[in-house]
């Protein structure tokens, strides 16, 4: 990412609406985990943080590239850092029991084939993954470029792409629906060119209103058919 991207998410991931709500669904996810697990492109540090505080019973472990973001993310989080790429994991094979990589296959420096394989490596047989990824190609907008993000997928993609990695059991939602039509008013209509990231701090009560309908979708009986990003859940078979 832009270096100045960092600074804005460590200032921003802890109470903003979205990495708030995103927050929730991974732990929603990693319910029934036990043992080690790898945030893979753990950037400041935010979930991890959030992780060792909801579930203190698990051992979670950061990878970041970033010289900038992985110093950050170990004093906010007081996890163990590694540096290092999620081309090429530097941790034994199947040493973890849950891996997650939350909106980092998205990257243009990331090589999901090989990210893939190696997510698949570290993981022990029978252990999860957990992906997000932004959705919609046709969404990708100046805050993509901000983020170096250079693809955005359809869930039956994501699924494809898990399914051709080698991954089993395989459940790919949207999530973020009810929010999808504000995503596409702010990126396809209102914003510049070169408007800057989505990163921002947001009034107190518009940053309640927009966590409360990612609540409201979130205990919703059925997932939406379509939403801003798509949450997958796989076995390493």
């Amino acid at each position: 990412m832009e270096d100045a991207e960092y600074a804005l998410m460590d200032d921003a991931e802890d109470r903003m609406w979205w990495y708030r709500a995103l927050h929730t669904r991974l732990l929603d996810a990693l319910d029934g985990v036990s043992g080690r697990v790898l945030d893979a492109g753990c950037g400041t540090g935010g979930f991890l943080a959030r992780l060792r505080e909801a579930r203190p019973d698990l051992r979670p472990i950061g990878l970041e590239w970033s010289p900038l973001a992985a110093p950050r993310a170990a004093a906010k989080s007081r996890a163990p850092i590694a540096r290092g790429s999620v081309n090429a994991l530097p941790f034994a094979s199947a040493s973890f029991d849950s891996v997650l990589s939350a909106d980092v296959l998205c990257h243009g420096a990331v090589d999901p084939v090989s990210a893939l394989a190696e997510l698949r490596r570290v993981l022990r047989p029978g252990g999860r993954l957990i992906i997000n990824m932004p959705a919609y190609a046709w969404m990708l907008s100046a805050h993509d470029r901000q983020v170096h993000n250079v693809r955005r997928q359809t869930a039956s993609q994501t699924r494809a792409m898990l399914a051709e990695a080698g991954f089993t059991r395989i459940r790919a939602r949207y999530w973020n629906g009810l929010l999808l039509p504000l995503m596409i008013l702010q990126r396809k209509v209102l914003a510049r060119g070169d408007a800057d990231s989505d990163v921002a701090p947001f009034p107190p009560w518009l940053d309640a209103i927009l966590h409360g309908m990612t609540t409201i979708e979130r205990r919703l009986p059925l997932s939406l058919p379509f939403g801003g990003s798509v949450l997958a859940i796989a076995e390493h078979p």
